[in-house]
């Protein structure tokens, strides 16, 4: 089972879903990963009852990086700033389907922290390796 969700990784990773920038983005965000050089911009164009109408992702990096900006990408649009501002690295890992290592996880979370960033300011969740529990992370 995970050779499959390995495969759809690599396929987002080849042929990345909504890859490019927006003429005139509402929000706009970007970072990186210092400890691998993984790089990710989002721009979302917000219309109507705070949804996202448009989005799009640019970067390099790792295939996980990249597979998962590409991911993130075709399950927020349409979505609201408040559906956005719910998701959690689980949301992330399980849209993965594979586990992943500490070290890839950064990379995994990426685009989700730079996704928060653009909506609301720097993440306030956990996004190093120290001993906080999760369910004590602030929320999003």
């Amino acid at each position: 089972m995970d050779d499959i969700y390995r495969q759809y990784i690599l396929e987002h990773y080849r042929e990345p879903h909504n890859h490019g920038t927006l003429e005139h983005p509402t929000l706009s965000a970007a970072d990186t990963n210092p400890l691998c050089g993984d790089r990710i911009a989002i721009e979302l164009n917000v219309g109507d009852g705070d949804r996202v109408s448009e989005v799009r992702f640019s970067g390099r990096g790792c295939a996980i990086s990249q597979a998962t900006a590409s991911m993130l990408t075709d399950r927020i649009e349409g979505a609201t700033l408040d559906e956005l501002r719910a998701l959690t690295p689980n949301d992330i890992f399980e849209m993965l389907g594979v586990e992943i290592g500490p070290a890839r996880q950064r990379c995994a979370l990426l685009s989700l922290r730079v996704l928060h960033q653009g909506i609301q300011g720097p993440y306030t969740g956990r996004w190093d390796d120290d001993d906080e529990d999760e369910e004590d992370a602030p929320a999003p």
